[in-house]
């Protein structure tokens, strides 16, 4: 179906406008055209993104916080001679002690529907040097597919867990500092800065019904940073990075990117997990 345009009176009066810029221009000499055009892209190119307004004693703080309390989530099929193909990665959190991670649930959605037991997935935990992961098998003990949540438990020495710290989202302003941790495209703990955009925006869920309250931000998400945390400048968790706006085509992030709110998070967590005592919510002052 075609849609035709309509133009208000407004619309003629801006066209206009526009036509008698045209004509300005047509009477201009070549010379000043090219100034005008060349300080236009100087300004242009020279405006730096949100990003590198960042603190960095406050961005390097937040990643040796933080960074060893995000996690590699790969999935994998095994065919029936016992060969494994991975397909897809993402991110997720060290809950507590016990062994708990949280992720979003489209991150392990084949997992959670695989009834052939021919899916898998590997938790990567980042060591103290912070460089080398070790690998555990994951199971699936929790799930909520109208929120985005799941709860994943993997069989790991406590004293190798890092739990994250747990903020809260209520006292969110939009212009504050937010840092990112995930695997964007496989690689590991890699962290990203910006603001945060917008606050209560409603973005879909894997079960069709829509999540409200969901945080804005410019901090660069994509293919992989699924189910990572969302930062504030202390290194706690204010959201788990669950969505993005992507050009056409590229799978590259718009700069639109969004995140499921730390206390729906908390929210739907809790009943999902039998050993939470290692978290604290809210966070002391």
């Amino acid at each position: 179906m075609s849609t035709r345009a309509s133009f208000s009176k407004q619309d003629h009066e801006q066209l206009s406008h526009h036509e008698r810029a045209e004509a300005v221009e047509e009477d201009m000499p070549r010379s000043t055209l090219l100034r005008l055009a060349t300080a236009t892209a100087f300004l242009c190119l020279s405006t730096p993104p949100a990003s590198a307004f960042v603190d960095e004693a406050y961005a390097t703080r937040v990643y040796e916080l933080a960074n060893r309390s995000a996690v590699f989530i790969g999935d994998f099929s095994v065919d029936k001679d016992g060969k494994e193909t991975s397909e897809g990665v993402g991110s997720g959190i060290i809950w507590d002690k016990g062994g708990h991670i949280v992720t979003n649930y489209h991150v392990v959605a084949k997992l959670a529907k695989d009834k052939s037991g021919k899916q898998i997935a590997r938790v990567g935990v980042l060591g103290p040097d912070g460089k080398t992961y070790t690998n555990y098998d994951a199971q699936i003990v929790g799930m909520d597919a109208y929120t985005d949540l799941a709860v994943l438990k993997i069989d790991a020495p406590p004293d190798s867990l890092q739990p994250i710290t747990v903020g809260t989202s209520s006292d969110l302003r939009v212009g504050q500092s937010c840092y990112a941790i995930g695997n964007p495209f496989g690689l590991g703990a890699t962290l990203t800065a910006g603001l945060v955009s917008g606050l209560n925006r409603t973005i879909p869920s894997p079960a069709g019904r829509p999540i409200t309250g969901a945080i804005q931000t410019d901090a660069a998400i994509n293919a992989g940073n699924s189910g990572g945390p969302l930062l504030d400048s202390y290194g706690r968790l204010i959201g788990i990075n669950s969505a993005t706006f992507t050009r056409s085509g590229s799978g590259l992030s718009s700069g639109v990117n969004f995140a499921l709110p730390v206390d729906l998070v908390y929210k739907s967590v809790l009943p999902m997990v039998t050993n939470y005592g290692m978290t604290q919510y809210p966070p002391k002052p």
